[in-house]
């Protein structure tokens, strides 16, 4: 099965959870997330701003900002496919971008290099135990990982788990994967 037939059958896969689940879920790959060495010993965190029905990042953000975290948000180049990490401190440093995703405001938060962000929620549609991702289509995370060096986590729902992940040489894995049955540590 290509990339196209795998993102379309785990979207109806996500489309099909009811909000109940949604949210149960959500709340407890985010309080699995609370617990981890990771956030615990981090102080800024790179997360992306979810939409339904990826996990829920919104609780994730708030509560960062709670414990005096920095919350990174990345902000696309599509001209050159790449990806930068702004600071926010409120949801309306927000603006709705392409494709109805949310991104800082430039001028109104500061960037920060990728160097410095110890920590980053790698969002993604399918995963496989090494943690390898098949991601929305950008590409962006791929080519953001080939420089980071920070730890890297990613948040899923059981049903984003499959065995059938082809992989390519430029696919970086996840160091973490967290759903709400398990925390998967990947050693690929």
């Amino acid at each position: 099965m290509d990339k196209k037939m795998i993102r379309k059958k785990y979207k109806d896969r996500l489309n099909s959870l009811d909000r109940i689940t949604y949210e149960h879920h959500s709340y407890l790959i985010a309080n699995k997330l609370f617990q981890s060495n990771e956030w615990k010993k981090t102080e800024i965190i790179g997360v992306t701003i979810s939409h339904f029905p990826e996990v829920d990042t919104w609780q994730i953000i708030r509560k960062g900002w709670e414990e005096g975290k920095k919350i990174v948000i990345p902000r696309c180049n599509p001209a050159e496919k790449k990806m930068v990490f702004r600071e926010i401190t409120s949801f309306n440093q927000l603006e709705t971008v392409f494709f109805g995703l949310l991104e800082p405001i430039e001028a109104e938060t500061n960037q920060i290099i990728n160097r410095d962000i110890p920590l980053l929620i790698v969002p993604g549609l399918v995963f496989n135990r090494e943690g390898y991702r098949i991601g929305f289509g950008g590409g962006y995370y791929d080519r953001f990982l080939t420089d980071f060096h920070g730890a890297t986590i990613s948040l899923c729902f059981s049903l984003q788990i499959s065995d059938n992940i082809s992989i390519e040489n430029h696919d970086i894995p996840v160091k973490k994967i967290i759903t709400e049955n398990e925390i998967i540590s990947c050693n690929a």
